[in-house]
């Protein structure tokens, strides 16, 4: 950035990226629950009170790299399905299939998985009702492309498809967040190997999590 203050529309978006650029990087350091606005501050050579004339909080920041991130794993994950060219597949196999592309893609980005599982408990409390609602319109705009994607591979789905997306998204969170409590807590499954029946392995757990859903709304 060679300016002071941003003045323009155009250099205040350009502080903006800036801003969450050194978020998204910050977070393939450290979880979520670690990034302070100080830190954040600090990366960008700006007080805090000047981050805050940009976004009003640590978590309006996040939001946005969240939806950032979503959408270009979305797309990762549209390109991984068309290279597996099983549109001719049965059924079973299908599902399988894409819940095991779908694993594998999530998995490979951790960070996002970590802002999915913080979205609702933590960053959805410390904004406005004008950040919700952007952030929202994003993510239904998301979820749309999301739809598609899943309709491509599961074409029996139907109407079905947004709520099965939208329930892909959750669990994702979730088993992320069991899968990382899982590593932390390795060293008790050592002490007592009974209790590694409480393990969560993420690809695994992932996969089965989506083919569950799949083929369960398809059941019902």
């Amino acid at each position: 950035m060679g300016f002071q203050r941003a003045r323009s529309a155009e250099q205040r978006q350009e502080r903006r990226e800036t801003i969450m650029a050194a978020a998204a990087g910050m977070l393939g350091e450290m979880p979520v629950a670690a990034l302070t606005l100080s830190e954040l501050s600090r990366r960008v050579g700006l007080a805090k009170s000047n981050v805050l004339r940009y976004f009003e909080s640590r978590e309006e920041v996040l939001l946005e790299v969240l939806m950032r991130s979503a959408t270009a794993c979305i797309v990762e994950l549209d390109e991984a399905w068309a290279a597996e060219v099983l549109g001719d597949a049965a059924l079973p196999e299908r599902i399988e299939a894409f819940a095991a592309v779908y694993a594998r893609v999530a998995a490979a980005h951790p960070d996002l998985l970590d802002l999915v599982s913080a979205q609702a408990s933590v960053l959805e409390r410390n904004v406005s009702t004008e950040a919700i609602v952007r952030f929202k319109r994003a993510a239904l705009a998301g979820l749309d492309t999301l739809s598609s994607v899943i309709t491509r591979a599961i074409p029996e789905l139907g109407d079905d498809a947004p709520v099965v997306g939208s329930l892909m998204l959750t669990l994702s969170g979730a088993v992320y967040a069991q899968a990382e409590q899982s590593r932390l807590c390795e060293s008790a499954y050592l002490v007592d190997p009974a209790l590694a029946v409480f393990r969560v392995e993420l690809v695994p757990a992932l996969q089965s999590a989506v083919a569950t859903v799949i083929a369960g709304t398809l059941a019902r």
